[in-house]
């Protein structure tokens, strides 16, 4: 199913992550246990993600406790130089885990988009990304963004994907790192071809196609209205 997808676009195949996200379809798997699968499965994809995007870098040395010299490592781009952005809402609930892989904290810049219903496309609510000029005077030297991780638990039509890629990229960012949990093929394949030499995306699993209403089929549901308990709303 994945042979024919760019060469950007990497679906898990891990047997355990395949198991959990079986777990995560079922109407019957409520929002305690959906947040903890979205939790772990962002994990093992995130895992994968930065274990491919990211290098080791050595930048100093420190004593073992029984007082060995050893080198120290962090990350090759610097953490500093890497953002988590969560799409609000459903994205808040992979920041943790992809946190929690990184050796330091980085900056969480929040984009909020949702899908306008007749069209499906995505309408830009929130943006809280810094604004990043050139150098001046008072910063000769500008820290300039070199990785954004965008975190979405899914890709339906990849219209949200492919907007926040472009608002990074015209923020400045060097290169886009996108984790999910789900997405279509199609999907998948838009959100690879927005900006190709500086985006890898990378997924748990992949699905056919959406129905009318624009959702996965068999998809997770309103992953939002599921962790976030507002069914019905």
């Amino acid at each position: 199913m994945t042979a024919d997808l760019p060469k950007n676009a990497h679906v898990s195949s891990h047997p355990c992550l395949q198991a959990k996200l079986s777990q995560l379809r079922s109407a019957s798997t409520g929002c305690r246990d959906a947040q903890t699968l979205v939790h772990e499965i962002a994990l093992m994809v995130g895992y994968e993600a930065l274990g491919a995007g990211l290098s080791a870098k050595q930048d100093g040395t420190d004593k073992s406790p029984l007082g060995y010299p050893y080198p120290t490592s962090t990350t090759s781009p610097s953490p500093s130089t890497i953002s988590l952005v969560p799409i609000l809402r459903s994205g808040l609930s992979m920041v943790p885990a992809l946190s929690s892989l990184l050796p330091s904290p980085v900056p969480i810049h929040h984009l909020g988009m949702y899908r306008e219903k007749s069209t499906l496309q995505p309408v830009e609510y929130y943006n809280n990304l810094p604004y990043h000029s050139s150098a001046t005077p008072s910063n000769p030297n500008p820290v300039l963004p070199e990785l954004a991780i965008i975190v979405d638990p899914v890709i339906a039509t990849g219209a949200t994907a492919c907007a926040a890629i472009d608002t990074l990229k015209d923020w400045g960012v060097k290169r886009i790192i996108v984790v999910a949990v789900l997405a279509t093929k199609e999907g998948l394949r838009k959100a690879c071809e927005e900006w190709e030499e500086g985006v890898s995306v990378w997924v748990g699993g992949c699905d056919e196609d959406v129905d009318e209403r624009g959702m996965i089929k068999p998809g997770l549901g309103d992953i939002g209205d599921r962790l976030f308990l507002t069914l019905g709303k």
